[in-house]
């Protein structure tokens, strides 16, 4: 731990503030706040929170730094690629600042680990980008009475909430299935790796959802307590939309922990489909009985590199356009963890209709390889 004159100049620009001053550093230091996700949004969350000097931060993400990833997840460099992105944040992170606690978790967020690590924290940041980990984030977060600030980018939009939260108000608390009660189809709204998004948004979005834990945890300001703000980088045009907690929603959210961890928010989302999914022992069988292609749906670059078997290499973002036509019987798609697959499955079967069987592989490359190792 630094002396507390190096304390000292280490936050003075901010402690000089009237409306901040050490009181609300001393808040900072005594606030522990999860971000997960350590992306797009988390990348630039985590950097200003370790920079302002929150005193425990946790960081978790089961993913590995890729090329693609490195136009807006800014924290990492070449070097960093193919390593765990919660630990090499944590590492980064604690050269910016030694003086906190940077706790880096390298696993999935499920329903069965999330509601005891969320009760380690007072805020939860959600830098996610499905709608699977969105909805059992929030009703965690409902359940164990967290705030949660939200965020959220494709293309050129971002948006930015808090959820769960009342601060001085009789108001009840929004939370997330407020203004989305169900989730959408699951091809109706395409995330980043399909949309695209541009490099510079998710710092934005990622910088604003810092600066509202920041207000929370200080108290100053006027925080997005039951309010959405909606930002569009391509006109800078910004507005916000007033947000009511509605008593039917409410029903929608686990009653209690035994039925949190018994929802499958994957189906819940439509990312599960036992007429594509299969497991790792099927696709071995299929892939020695032979007459069967395989496609690698992942982004060009993206690792691990997979050398186990033959397969063809085609992005979800061309699956419909560029995937050829094929003699094979069955097809299988595999991508890092199963749910763009899924999606490619679904749009391969609009193209070959009843012609072709078409299976993704459930839980990705990255399950089946823990499966091998068994």
């Amino acid at each position: 731990m630094k002396s507390d004159h190096t304390s000292y100049e280490r936050y003075v620009r901010q402690t000089t503030l009237k409306e901040f001053g050490e009181a609300g550093q001393e808040k900072l230091l005594q606030a522990k706040i999860l971000v997960i996700g350590a992306g797009g949004l988390g990348c630039a969350s985590l950097q200003y929170l370790v920079a302002a000097g929150v005193g425990t931060i946790g960081i978790i993400d089961d993913d590995v730094v890729a090329l693609h990833n490195l136009h807006r997840q800014v924290l990492y460099s070449v070097n960093d690629i193919g390593l765990s992105k919660a630990v090499r944040a944590a590492s980064i992170l604690g050269l910016l600042n030694p003086d906190i606690i940077i706790e880096s978790f390298d696993e999935r967020l499920t329903v069965a680990n999330t509601l005891t690590l969320f009760s380690n924290y007072d805020i939860i940041i959600d830098g996610t980008d499905n709608f699977a980990s969105r909805y059992m984030i929030n009703d965690a977060c409902v359940l164990l009475n967290k705030p949660l600030v939200y965020g959220a980018v494709s293309k050129f939009e971002g948006q930015v909430a808090i959820f769960n939260c009342v601060m001085g108000s009789r108001e009840a608390a929004v939370n997330y299935r407020d203004l989305f009660p169900q989730p959408p189809a699951a091809d109706e709204v395409a995330n980043c790796a399909e949309a695209g998004v541009l490099g510079v948004l998710p710092g934005i979005i990622g910088t604003m959802q810092a600066n509202e834990a920041i207000k929370l945890v200080t108290g100053i300001g006027h925080p997005l307590i039951n309010r959405l703000l909606t930002y569009n980088s391509l006109n800078n045009q910004v507005f916000e939309l007033e947000l009511t907690a509605h008593e039917e929603t409410r029903g929608l959210v686990p009653a209690d922990a035994k039925a949190f961890m018994q929802t499958d928010y994957d189906w819940l989302c439509g990312m599960v489909s036992d007429r594509y999914e299969i497991d790792s022992q099927t696709f071995d069988k299929l892939r020695n009985a032979g007459n069967l292609l395989i496609a690698d749906v992942r982004e060009y670059d993206e690792l691990p590199a997979v050398t186990e078997f033959q397969h063809i290499h085609i992005p979800l973002g061309r699956i419909e356009n560029d995937f050829p036509d094929t003699e094979n019987d069955t097809i299988v798609v595999f991508c890092q963890s199963g749910k763009r697959s899924l999606q490619a499955a679904k749009l391969l079967t609009g193209k070959f209709g009843n012609t072709k069987t078409i299976f993704s592989l459930a839980g990705g490359i990255l399950q089946w390889r823990k499966d091998q190792s068994l």
